[in-house]
């Protein structure tokens, strides 16, 4: 899992860089004292993991969490408190008080690992229909990994810091944020529909301008989503 450090502290810095070494699977490719020259990397190469400081010189952490349009897993660190809801309301995997003590930066950890869910290349890059048709994810079953192909998806619903992915004749709830699979998925074949709402495009039935039909299932169409989606569900690509 390769990752970057982002900390204008050098003991904190130098804290969390021998912590990474520590971890077998983690490499660090990069470490920045400031926001904007990470910005800039993080433009043109991807990342697994992101260990993120609040207050940076130049720019915020925050500032820049909220600039990236596809953000890797983030876990913040910092010295304050006050930032923990604003942190957790971008969807980083964890919040890490300074000092981080070892035992605290393994269970940060953890949480990624437990977060990830490998998305074969075909199923972000490829949009042909027999890619399509073999892209899977692995998703995380009380203690089995479970093989889920994307063409069998109907919807996936945001349950705080889990999901529920329904599928034709039976549904997956696995600890995941929604936003993290909106990032890993194709675009061309979901969209978001509502904070809580992901749904397969091919899967929809109906649409009104305050709801999408799915199925047997009504999905409400959120006020923030409502252009993207109408504009997906209306394209000429779109066959309902």
């Amino acid at each position: 899992m390769k990752c970057i450090i982002i900390e204008d502290e050098p003991l904190a810095l130098n804290l969390l860089e021998s912590y990474v070494r520590r971890v077998e699977g983690l490499t660090l490719i990069r470490s920045y004292t400031n926001a904007v020259e990470a910005f800039t990397f993080l433009q043109s190469r991807a990342v697994d993991l992101l260990f993120l400081d609040i207050e940076l010189p130049q720019i915020s952490g925050m500032d820049l969490l909220r600039s990236l349009k596809n953000r890797p897993p983030v876990i913040m660190t910092t010295a304050y408190r006050d930032y923990a809801v604003d942190a957790y309301d971008l969807d980083v995997v964890d919040y890490l008080l300074k000092p981080v003590t070892f035992e605290r930066f393994l269970r940060s950890i953890s949480k990624v690992y437990q977060g990830q869910q490998p998305v074969p290349a075909e199923a972000v890059t490829n949009s042909a229909t027999s890619d399509y048709d073999r892209a899977y994810i692995f998703l995380r079953e009380d203690r089995e990994m479970v093989k889920v192909y994307l063409r069998d998806i109907l919807y996936i619903e945001s349950l705080r810091d889990y999901v529920r992915v329904k599928l034709p004749d039976r549904q997956i709830i696995t600890y995941q944020k929604i936003s993290y699979l909106e990032q890993k998925l194709p675009e061309t074949k979901f969209i978001r529909i509502h904070r809580s709402f992901l749904v397969a495009i091919d899967k929809v039935t109906a649409f009104t301008p305050l709801s999408v039909q799915v199925g047997d299932k009504t999905l409400p169409l959120g006020r923030n989503y409502k252009h993207q989606a109408l504009r997906a569900l209306h394209s000429d690509n779109v066959m309902l």
